[in-house]
């Protein structure tokens, strides 16, 4: 069983027909492109409806179930896996990997190194967790307790108490509990890492440098492999993934770690109990390494013992496509970037008629291209030269104007 039928899904819905299993597949949108499929069983189930994705389950008598890059389902995984004895994680694990102050709670109880958080549920707690952070000296980060894909993530520009309230607004209205978490605004590179757990054994496969549009809303617009960090910062980066791993109870499955090597040692943002998202796990760890890690999860799900060793080590990288506001009339350069050496895909989500504006949020982003390279420079800059070559032409500029931006 897949929950979801979106397109981040689809790579596991294609790999469990390719390796002949059927794929019981959950959405509750009717239309999802996963749904299209043939050769699969449609279940429109919310995949955060524990009761009726179980009923699903146990209908098929399926024989594994997993989400692919995203967080919300992880409770219903971890619900019906117990259930029906099947491999997953716990409920104490998918509440540690979806709820960002439980899992700094088991992250901090665990000697795990972390940023100073606070978890906050009305504005007086909020004001009173940036005053304590910025006695520290810190700058001070507001994002919500339990969503996904930086949507409500801010960074406070100053410490007023409008500046705060508004900070506050906006991340509350993204969170699902109402939750909110206050805590310090970190300096240095960030990386995720890509792990996989076999028999309570954490395996690093690949670590990744990110590139994030930074301040305030820090949603992430490109990813290299393999890290180009110093060797030493890289092995303390994948001694404190395994130790996020082990105190959140991750013992069979992935994991996707977000990490900042700051000047006092790597710490960890957050961690999610399934793969990562944005082509990582599905396209760069194969281009870089060799290993399938969607197929290795499905394996895993279904109770057999996947080959973790690296085949090769190659470079990859993907680049999401800069964008001026405005409504989209036209994006030209596909075809020649398909034609760039290295360019292994380019994908646009966002076309002409629709309205764009800044990114505050994955959702945002127009496009992509995935390139890879003999080593990580080699494909971080076929994939920048690839992210030069669109042209994007929206109208934005004024009554009867349009603009071009090339970048």
């Amino acid at each position: 069983m897949i929950l979801g039928a979106s397109i981040l899904q689809l790579p596991a819905i294609l790999k469990a027909k390719e390796m002949g299993l059927l794929p019981v597949v959950c959405d509750m949108n009717p239309e999802a492109v996963g749904f299209r499929e043939p050769g699969i069983m449609k279940e429109v189930i919310s995949t955060i409806d524990t009761e009726g994705v179980l009923a699903a389950a146990r209908k098929h008598q399926i024989d594994g179930i997993m989400t692919l890059a995203t967080d919300m389902p992880m409770m219903t995984v971890a619900k019906v896996s117990h259930e029906l004895g099947l491999v997953g994680v716990s409920e104490r694990t998918a509440l540690c990997a979806t709820n960002k102050a439980a899992m700094r709670d088991a992250l901090r109880a665990a000697g795990v190194p972390i940023p100073e958080y606070h978890k906050v549920s009305s504005l007086r707690e909020c004001r009173e967790a940036v005053r304590l952070i910025q006695e520290h000296g810190f700058r001070c980060i507001i994002k919500p307790a339990d969503n996904s894909e930086s949507r409500g993530v801010d960074l406070l520009r100053e410490f007023s108490r409008e500046a705060v309230e508004r900070a506050y607004a906006y991340s509350r209205a993204n969170s699902r509990s109402g939750g909110v978490i206050v805590e310090e605004y970190m300096r240095g590179p960030e990386v995720s890492v890509e792990t996989v757990a076999q028999d309570g054994e954490v395996r690093v496969l690949q670590i990744t440098d990110k590139i994030t549009t930074g301040a305030p809303y820090f949603v992430e617009m490109g990813h290299t492999q393999p890290s180009r960090l110093p060797a030493l910062t890289r092995e303390r980066i994948r001694q404190v993934t395994i130790a996020a791993n082990r105190a959140v109870g991750i013992e069979n499955g992935p994991s996707h770690t977000e990490i900042i090597a700051t000047a006092e040692g790597p710490k960890v943002v957050e961690l999610g109990a399934r793969m990562g998202g944005d082509c990582i796990t599905t396209h760069l760890v194969p281009l870089s390494t060799g290993i399938d890690m969607v197929r290795c999860c499905l394996q895993l799900a279904i109770g057999e013992k996947p080959d973790l060793t690296p085949k090769f080590a190659r470079g990859a990288a993907n680049r999401y496509f800069r964008q001026p506001d405005g409504k989209i009339l036209s994006i030209r350069g596909v075809e020649e970037i398909e034609r760039m050496s290295g360019v292994r895909q380019v994908s646009i989500v966002h076309g002409a008629g629709e309205t764009v504006g800044a990114v505050r949020s994955s959702g945002d982003r127009i496009g992509f291209v995935i390139a890879e390279g003999k080593d990580a420079d080699q494909a971080a800059a076929r994939a920048e030269a690839a992210r030069c070559s669109l042209s994007v032409e929206t109208a934005w500029a004024g009554p009867g104007k349009a603009e071009e931006e090339h970048v």
